[in-house]
C-alpha cells in the first residue's frame, strides 16, 4: 500500500478525500465544486482517507501474500478501467477552460477505453492460466476473481450515477474518487469468496 502511495502520489487518494469533502458538506453544485478546488483537509477528507487505507489493509492482510499482490495488480488496473470508462461515459462537470488536468475534460475514444480494459482482462486471465496449470493455491480462483470485478464494477456503476446527479458529470477528483472505492470494492469482494 505504501508502495503504490509513493508511486501515485497519493493523487487518487487526494481526489477521494477532496470529493467526499465538496459532497459531503454541501449539497449544492456549484458549491461543491468550490470546496473540492480547496486544498485545505476537512472532517470529511480526513475521515474518508482513514476508512479507505484501514479497510483497504484489512482486508488485504486476510489474504495470503501471493493472493494480496495479485490483488493490488488486478485491482488497480481494474480500477483505473473504470475511471477511463467514467471519462467516455459522462461530461465533465466543471469548467473545462480551468481544468487542472486538460484532457479531464475531454472524451475518451472508444478505442482508448478498450486499451484501459486489456489490462485487468489480461492479468485475469494469466492468473485463471496459473491455477488451471496447478501452479494456483487450489482456491476457486475464477469465481473468486469474477465476485471481486462484479464489486468493482457495481461501485463504479453507483459512483456514475451519485456524480451524474450530484454535479451533472466528473472532475478530475471524482474520478480519483471512482478510482478508490471501486478498488476498496474489489478486496472485500474476493474475500468473502475465499470464505474469510
Amino acid at each position: 500500500m505504501a508502495a503504490t502511495l509513493l508511486l501515485t502520489g497519493a493523487f487518487h487518494e487526494n481526489g477521494l478525500a477532496n470529493t467526499l469533502d465538496g459532497l459531503g458538506r454541501s449539497a449544492d453544485c456549484e458549491r461543491a465544486l468550490v470546496i473540492m478546488k480547496d486544498s485545505r483537509i476537512g472532517s470529511y477528507d480526513s475521515a474518508a482517507l482513514l476508512l479507505v487505507l484501514g479497510i483497504k489493509a484489512l482486508t488485504l492482510a486476510g489474504l495470503t501474500m501471493g493472493w494480496a499482490g495479485a490483488a493490488l495488480c488486478v485491482s488497480h488496473s481494474l480500477s483505473r478501467a473504470v475511471t477511463v470508462s467514467l471519462i467516455r461515459l459522462l461530461p465533465y462537470a466543471g469548467e473545462a477552460e480551468h481544468a487542472k488536468a486538460k484532457p479531464l475534460a475531454q472524451q475518451v475514444s472508444r478505442v482508448g477505453c478498450w486499451v484501459a480494459w486489456v489490462w485487468p482482462v489480461a492479468l485475469i486471465g494469466a492468473l485463471i492460466v496459473e491455477q488451471a496449470l496447478g501452479y494456483g493455491s487450489g482456491l476457486p480462483l475464477a469465481p473468486a476473481w469474477l465476485v471481486a470485478i462484479g464489486a468493482a464494477l457495481v461501485m463504479g456503476w453507483y459512483c456514475s450515477r451519485w456524480f451524474s446527479r450530484r454535479l451533472g458529470g466528473v472532475t478530475g477528483d471524482t474520478l480519483g474518487a471512482a478510482q478508490q472505492l471501486s478498488e476498496l470494492a474489489f478486496y472485500p469482494g474476493l474475500l468473502a469468496m475465499m470464505g474469510r
